[in-house]
């Protein structure tokens, strides 16, 4: 085996560093608030040992949600979002805390010092984010990158517009054919492959040659990759195989997700009832129905009508044409109805949804039958996202955006498809409230088109 090229090794070592600091940074101003002012607070105070175990634990929820929230992948997001993420972390890990404060007191403790502790926290998070994103790219050149594609070539385009051409420096583009040809002059000198499109024969000749020679490799999967991914191990007269099937969790799984749904949404209209009846309020002054209600697909097919409070003019859609809304430019968005959707006000009245049992808290997104069937007149496979019951939330909805095309929608849910389990649920429901203030996350299609069709853009 060669193991000539660079194996990235150096910029994981760095990362870890520069992990392992931020953990310290952020953990050491709560060692020090725990110890001033609520370590003899308990109800039953803790030894040396059992002060020590709290903050290790402090540490590692920070540690957790942080990862969930990309904030230590210095390497490839922006640092305003790295600021946001570690922001978001500090945040909800210190109301974790007090949480667990509330538990050890038996009552509710002052805030104030958690207060100040976020203060301190957020300076030294934007330091550090300043210095990490600096210091990695100091130490760690871009890699040079070959794309190798077939049915797609954004590639370029996106290393571009996500500004990754800091981590990756784009030393040439092949055509698979080419590729294939002479595979060594190709990727001779790559210490890193994307993948776009390849079918699975050529595909293996790369992956082989990459896996040889030592170059890092970044697929960008099709349908049959994601479905693959749900495969599972499987030994039959001493042979290795792989089983998939269609979506088919277990009993066990179902009835869980079900009681959560009723438990959190019950409990999230109860906190959230004053705003709801506030944004009525505001919503009725506005003119019109408070809320509105339109079919949607969830599994099987089967329609269901989806709550949402109304943030268009009453005639939006008075041509009978469904189509998805422009984004902040779009004129049927009434004043309050932009402020209702930057923070995703309007979605909450999904929650009756949620607790009837008509959708679930995470799933794939509830599509317009109308607009699901131009989707699937374009890619067929769209359908398959149809075998979950549609969620608030999901894969599409936290990592996609409301103009993501259709292609990458199907992709993003049957990746959540694949592998249903609790933990991607609770992972996804934290993750969902760090889009809840990122406005590109609800940007809308282009003037001019109804639905995202990458076909439609095109045309």
């Amino acid at each position: 085996m060669n193991g000539g090229k660079r194996s990235g090794n150096t910029g994981k070592l760095w990362g870890f560093i520069l992990n392992f600091f931020n953990v310290i940074l952020i953990t050491v101003p709560f060692a020090l608030c725990w110890y001033w002012s609520y370590a003899d607070t308990i109800y039953i105070p803790f030894f040396h040992w059992g002060n020590v175990a709290l903050i290790f634990l402090y540490a590692f929820i920070y540690f957790t949600i942080c990862k969930l929230y990309s904030g230590f992948n210095v390497s490839i997001v922006r640092i305003s979002e790295l600021v946001y993420s570690q922001l978001l972390s500090i945040l909800v890990t210190n109301i974790i805390t007090y949480v667990i404060i509330f538990l050890l007191s038996y009552r509710f403790a002052s805030a104030w010092e958690l207060v100040v502790l976020f203060a301190v926290q957020a300076c030294l998070a934007v330091f550090w984010s300043l210095f990490a994103n600096k210091s990695f790219f100091r130490n760690n050149k871009p890699m040079r990158t070959v794309i190798v594609w077939d049915a797609r070539q954004s590639v370029e385009e996106l290393i571009k517009e996500y500004k990754l051409d800091k981590r990756f420096e784009v030393a040439g583009t092949y055509y698979i054919n080419d590729c294939i040809d002479d595979i060594g002059k190709a990727l001779g000198d790559a210490e890193a492959v994307f993948l776009c499109g390849i079918h699975s024969k050529e595909r293996n000749i790369i992956v082989k040659y990459c896996i040889d020679t030592n170059i890092r490799m970044f697929v960008i999967p099709g349908v049959a990759d994601i479905i693959m991914s749900s495969a599972e191990p499987l030994h039959i007269l001493h042979l290795p195989i792989m089983t998939i099937e269609r979506y088919d969790p277990s009993p066990e799984y179902l009835f869980i997700k079900r009681i959560a749904d009723i438990v959190i949404s019950g409990l999230a209209l109860v906190i959230l009832s004053p705003l709801m009846l506030v944004t009525a309020l505001l919503v009725k002054r506005d003119g019109g129905t408070v809320f509105y209600k339109q079919k949607r697909l969830t599994k099987n097919r089967r329609e269901f009508d989806i709550i949402k409070f109304r943030t268009m003019r009453m005639d939006a859609e008075k041509d009978g044409v469904a189509r998805l809304s422009t984004g902040a430019g779009d004129d049927r968005v009434t004043k309050v109805g932009r402020v209702l959707r930057k923070f995703r006000i309007d979605e909450i009245p999904q929650l009756i949804c949620v607790f009837q049992g008509t959708m679930s808290l995470v799933g794939p997104r509830p599509e317009r039958p109308e607009i699901a069937a131009q989707y699937e007149a374009e890619t067929p496979e769209f359908a398959f996202r149809l075998q979950a019951k549609a969620g608030l939330t999901g894969f599409a909805q936290v990592y996609g955006k409301y103009n993501t095309t259709p292609y990458d929608k199907l992709l993003m849910d049957l990746q959540y498809i694949a592998r249903p389990t609790l933990v991607e649920d609770t992972k996804l429901l934290f993750a969902t409230i760090k889009i809840i203030f990122m406005p590109e996350s609800t940007e809308g299609i282009a003037e001019g088109q109804i639905t995202a069709s990458t076909k439609e853009r095109n045309e």
